[in-house]
């Protein structure tokens, strides 16, 4: 397959001029030609294939809008939605906050109650205590002072070397005990 720069020179030569063909040399008819083809196959290009172009080119433009528009919207719609879980959160939050306030409220409630039953136990317990050591030491107080009767009465009885009535003698002691008893409770 020839290449076109020979061919463009065997024209040269073949229309009666001298000079060799530069590819800075001018020829008058190919130029014409080319630019005739150029402008013949603009014009069937811009009847026919421009409409196509452009039909294209505004096609792809609706979709681009199209898609920009949903884009919008779906943007819009994450807004909405973002604002609404805001808005829950918020909710969820003060109710939280609600709760925690109620519990606390109940647990001191709790508290005081059970301190106050605890504290009455205790004084119960107390109470309990001071009358068992009140009773104890009564029953303590009269085995000392029936113990003191029959120390006394041994005493007395190898003291006088003699056997006196054990129940008077009982008696006899035991008031003597209680008169002592009530002179050192009137001395403090």
């Amino acid at each position: 397959m020839p290449t076109l720069l020979p061919l463009l020179q065997e024209a040269a030569h073949a229309g009666g001029e001298a000079e060799p063909f530069t590819p800075f040399s001018i020829n008058t008819g190919i130029a014409f030609w080319t630019i005739l083809i150029f402008l013949i196959l603009v014009g069937v290009l811009w009847k026919m294939g421009w409409p196509l172009i452009l039909k294209s080119v505004e096609d792809r433009e609706r979709r681009i809008q199209q898609q920009l528009d949903e884009a919008e919207r779906g943007r819009a719609e994450a807004a909405r939605l973002l604002e609404e879980q805001k808005q829950l959160l918020a909710a969820a939050r003060a109710e939280g906050q609600e709760m925690i306030a109620r519990a606390k409220t109940v647990a001191q409630k709790e508290r005081e109650a059970l301190l106050a039953k605890t504290h009455e136990e205790q004084e119960q317990m107390l109470a309990r205590a001071r009358r068992e050591i009140a009773s104890e030491t009564g029953k303590a107080l009269q085995a000392v002072r029936r113990e003191a009767v029959d120390l006394s009465l041994a005493a007395a009885s190898k003291l006088i070397e003699a056997k006196l009535d054990s129940e008077a003698n009982r008696r006899l002691v035991a008031q003597y005990i209680d008169d002592l008893g009530a002179d050192r409770k009137q001395k403090q």
